[in-house]
């Protein structure tokens, strides 16, 4: 493997292992009062304002928008399905279930990706198409899906569990499948525009999409929760650096990886989140969890090596 490879690996780990601790951050939010929408819009925003000061030090100089229309519709696309609907998806989930339900279902994320991934190659045409990673169908990848989904249905049909968490956990699913979505053509987005320009956009249409979602959230934004410390240091580690710094390095790493290979580095989540939760929160997985979380991990994890081997 190339050294400039393993570089992009190195970045693509560093990058989940945060995302994997963001989990307990905004479970520690929601429990301090905060709405899920409000988490994602303070977040962003700060993420947005750090990527547009940014855009001014890039080479090309700042750019507004896209080369076409249909550029700008995909990047509206890319912040609904990797901004908006992603995070209230996986922020609600949070309000209903364990923070490591939550990871252990979003590291699906990879299977739906390269179903996904399959299908586009037969279906889009043009630069969308090519862009995509070619992955073998076979019984590594057929078995590693099966594997993933039995295990999503032994955490979701826990029976030990409330059984208000089963909201929770249908949402974290929601949450996969637009990761899914976003994963498909983001790395194209980033090979055309530069990571830091593609990024920009994302925040900017994720913020201008959850809109619609704040009008309740209202005392969200009080000062006497923002001014907890619990709240206030989640939010910046939440905005600068799993927001702005990760995802422009996780939109590098999707670039020069592809967008399959990078996506399975996903199923690593779970484990930093069960660390963390376990630690912070206290929680505690059931054992039916357990074996439904382990069969997720397994499937991930076979079904990837699918795009390895080509």
């Amino acid at each position: 493997m190339p050294s400039r490879k393993i570089a992009y690996h190195l970045l693509a780990l560093a990058v989940v292992a945060v995302w994997g601790v963001t989990f307990v951050c905004t479970k520690t939010l929601i429990a301090a009062g905060m709405h899920p929408a409000a988490i994602f819009a303070i977040r962003f925003a700060m993420a947005y304002l750090g990527i547009f000061i940014l855009s001014f030090a890039g080479k090309d100089g700042f750019r507004l928008f896209s080369r076409s229309i249909g550029d700008e519709a995909m990047f509206l696309f890319l912040g609904i399905t990797g901004g908006s609907f992603y995070f209230l998806t996986e922020n609600t989930a949070l309000a209903y279930t364990q923070a490591a339900n939550v990871a252990f279902l979003v590291c699906v994320a990879p299977v739906f990706t390269a179903i996904f991934t399959i299908l586009g190659k037969r279906i889009l045409k043009g630069r969308f198409a090519d862009g995509l990673e070619d992955v073998r169908v076979g019984p590594t990848l057929i078995f590693g899906t099966l594997l993933a989904l039995a295990g999503m249905a032994l955490v979701l049909f826990d029976g030990s569990r409330l059984e208000f968490s089963l909201k929770g956990d249908l949402l974290s699913i929601g949450a996969a499948l637009c990761w899914a979505l976003y994963s498909m053509f983001m790395g194209q987005m980033t090979r055309d525009y530069g990571g830091v320009f593609a990024t920009r956009k994302v925040f900017f249409y994720g913020l201008i999409t959850i809109v619609p979602f704040l009008g309740s959230c209202s005392t969200s934004f009080s000062a006497e929760v923002l001014g907890q410390p619990s709240v206030y240091l989640n939010l910046l580690f939440l905005g600068l650096i799993a927001s702005l710094a990760c995802f422009v390095g996780w939109n590098i790493a999707m670039a020069k990886l592809g967008n399959v290979t990078s996506t399975n580095y996903v199923y690593l989540n779970p484990v930093f989140t069960l660390i963390t939760a376990a630690l912070i929160l206290g929680e505690r997985l059931t054992p039916m969890s357990i074996a439904g979380s382990a069969a997720i991990l397994a499937g991930v994890i076979i079904a990837g090596r699918s795009s390895n081997k080509r």
